[in-house]
Parts: C-alpha cells; structure tokens; sequence
C-alpha cells in the first residue's frame, strides 16, 4: 500500500447502493490478514454481513440503540454520543457490506481481567487496528470507501448474541462504493505529538 492512499483515505458516511464483487471484498480481507500480530497470534476474525442479514443484523443495532436511550444503557456515561450512534446507523445501512471485526483472544470488555489478561488484550488489540488498517487502505486503492465503526459497544450485547459470539466484538467496517469525496480533517500538529530523544 502506498503513501497515496495514506494521504487520500477518508472515511466514508455515503456510499452508493451497488454492490461490491466479492473478489474485491477478499482482497481487502486478504490485505487484513497479512497484518503484523502480537505473537503472531493472529487474534482476528471477520464476518461479512450483506442483504437479508444485514438487515436483520442493523434492525437488532437499531434496538439496542433504543434501550440504550431508555434507561438500560451499558455505556450510561456515554449518553451524549448516542446522537453520533445513531448517524452511525444510518450509514451502515447504506453500505452494502459490514465487516464485524472478531478478537478471537479476549472476551467481553464488560467483564473484569486479570492485569495479565488485559496486557494481553492491550497487545491483540493493537494487532486488530494493524489488520483494519491494512483493509480500508487496500479498501482505498482499490476504489472502495470504508467507515471504521466503534460504536458497536452502545449495542454490544445485541450484535454478540446475532454473531453467537462469546469473544470479543472489537470494531466494525462499513465498506462500499463512496457517493462523497470529503475534505481532509484536521490534524494535530507534527511537532505536538512527536518528541525525539537520542540522548
């Protein structure tokens, strides 16, 4: 993957209804799987949802999204970003694919881990990232666009139990054909977050 498509990757909230070969999709999942692990553990799994059950899987989101607003929250600190959740929800169901991104290593973030444990998940998760990296920069040179998706934890019990999941849902992918072309955002300035020491 080359600089350019590290400069011209955007993340995506309009994409077009047509429907995306699936030999594109492997390439893109292909391109996730060659990312570098911990261990080389290889903590990754990916379920590519589209159509029918796309639609059943989104219906669910939708519900939980609603229980989130009404009392039984997970994330009951988290309320004020439940206004991003749901334009979240509203690109998913424009895109013709979700990649569900799986942490085979780790189970619920909702439930207590050894310091042990949590190091290790600390690392597993960091080789997810590398993996969703490599597939919305492969996504990007191969004409596609892609939303990196986080607020699947608003409604993490509901998509496990569709997933039949006990391990980790780590994060999600809304892959398609883009029907936008936005700006750059802005970025934090090179000399504030990078810091050299040699002595």
């Amino acid at each position: 993957m080359s600089m350019q498509s590290i400069e011209s990757r955007r993340s995506i909230r309009k994409f077009r209804e047509d429907m995306i070969p699936m030999e594109l999709i492997d390439q893109v999942l292909a391109a996730g799987i060659k990312a570098p692990s911990s261990k080389n553990k290889q903590p990754w799994r990916f379920v590519v949802v589209g159509g029918k059950a796309k639609e059943e899987m989104l219906g669910l989101f939708e519900a939980g999204l609603t229980r989130e607003q009404n009392g039984q929250a997970l994330l009951p600190k988290n309320r004020n970003a439940l206004p991003d959740a749901w334009n979240t929800l509203k690109v998913m169901k424009q895109a013709p694919v979700i990649i569900m991104v799986l942490n085979e290593e780790s189970g619920s973030p909702f439930e207590a881990v050894s310091n042990e444990d949590r190091v290790a998940e600390i690392a597993n998760t960091q080789s997810i990232g590398a993996a969703i990296e490599n597939i919305i920069l492969a996504a990007e040179e191969l004409g596609l666009g892609t939303l990196w998706i986080c607020n699947t934890f608003f409604v993490y019990t509901e998509l496990c139990e569709w997933l039949h999941t006990d391990r980790q849902l780590a994060a999600a992918i809304a892959l398609g054909y883009p029907d936008e072309a936005p700006p750059p955002r802005p970025r934090k300035k090179f000399q504030d977050v990078v810091t050299y020491r040699f002595e």
